[in-house]
C-alpha cells in the first residue's frame, strides 16, 4: 500500500497522514479519561449519605433504604453550614496505670 500511496500522492501526503493517526492515537485516550473524569464528577453530586445510619445513597429516592430517615433534610442541613464547635468531639485522655 505505501508503494502505491508515494507515487501517486506523494512523501509529503504519506507523513502528514501517518503523523495525523499517531495524534489520534494520542488525543483519545486522554479524550476518554477526560469523559470518565466528568462523569465521576457528575455522580458524586449525587452521592447522599443518611447522617442517621452513615449508608450511602445515589440521591433517587426520598428517603434512607436503611433507616427511613428523610434524605431531603441533608441538602438542607449541609456540612458547610454549622458551626465547627457543633461538629467538634471533645475526648478527655485518661492515664491508665
Amino acid at each position: 500500500m505505501i508503494l502505491i500511496v508515494i507515487p501517486i500522492f506523494g512523501l509529503k501526503f504519506f507523513l502528514s497522514f501517518i503523523s495525523n493517526i499517531l495524534i489520534l492515537l494520542f488525543l483519545i485516550p486522554i479524550f476518554l479519561l477526560l469523559l470518565v473524569f466528568i462523569g465521576l464528577n457528575f455522580y458524586k453530586l449525587k452521592i447522599n449519605t443518611c447522617n442517621n445510619c452513615g449508608s450511602i445513597s445515589l440521591g433517587l429516592s426520598k428517603t434512607c433504604m436503611n433507616c427511613g430517615v428523610d434524605l431531603e433534610n441533608i441538602n438542607k442541613n449541609n456540612q458547610l453550614e454549622k458551626k465547627p464547635s457543633e461538629s467538634t468531639i471533645e475526648v478527655k485522655a485518661e492515664e491508665i496505670k
